[in-house]
């Protein structure tokens, strides 16, 4: 397998995945920044132009975060990423498509990139300060569903690593976690395969 990732972006919510799984994999570093994700190399690979990107060993292409991620765990039951416990599955489903698809996409795209949601400039701090409040209102149903509990489903899942990379973003603009979110990023950090994943992508 190979991953297609770029440091601190949602792709290290499957590094993390990967490491946890531990098998022999590949990763190619895509500078979003300089724009590699609309080369020819990439497209070819990954026509969407995003991370994370998966290569199979068949030679397929798997994207998507939530459909990496559940790949990952289907296919690798050892590693116990997904509860047995389907009301559990769902859940765990549940957690990872509202990170990405609202805390991610709606909230910190907003801060992240403003110009994509307004035509004008004048308006972007506006668009952040929605984002902002988006992402905040999303840690705070989080820390809800961490009440009580060490990881987002009880045991560790996938859903923990679509935590962990939004929760790991709040530091990058200045958000202040909710206690059990903030407990949690700190379980996830001291998790070994985090560790190494935090290394390899130089944020150690």
């Amino acid at each position: 397998m190979k991953l297609y990732y770029a440091p601190g972006a949602c792709s290290i919510g499957i590094h993390v995945v990967l490491e946890e799984i531990g098998k022999p994999y590949d990763a190619e570093v895509v500078n979003l920044r300089e724009g590699a994700q609309f080369k020819p190399d990439f497209t070819a690979v990954n026509p969407k132009s995003k991370v994370p990107t998966l290569a199979r060993d068949d030679g397929s292409v798997q994207t998507e975060y939530p459909a990496i991620a559940y790949w990952l765990a289907r296919t690798n039951p050892y590693s116990n990423l997904l509860p047995d416990n389907l009301d559990l599955q769902a859940r765990a489903l549940e957690l990872i498509d509202y990170c990405v698809a609202t805390i991610h996409m709606q909230g910190f795209s907003r801060l992240f990139r403003a110009s994509n949601f307004t035509p004008n400039a004048a308006d972007e701090e506006a668009v952040k300060a929605r984002g902002k409040e988006l992402v905040e209102k999303g840690f705070a149903n989080l820390d809800k569903a961490l009440e009580g509990k060490d990881y987002a489903v009880g045991a560790y899942s996938i859903a923990d690593s679509a935590l962990f990379y939004v929760e790991f973003w709040a530091g990058r603009v200045g958000i202040t976690l909710p206690p059990n979110c903030a407990a949690h990023l700190e379980r996830m950090k001291a998790r070994p395969a985090v560790q190494r994943v935090l290394q390899q992508e130089g944020l150690a």
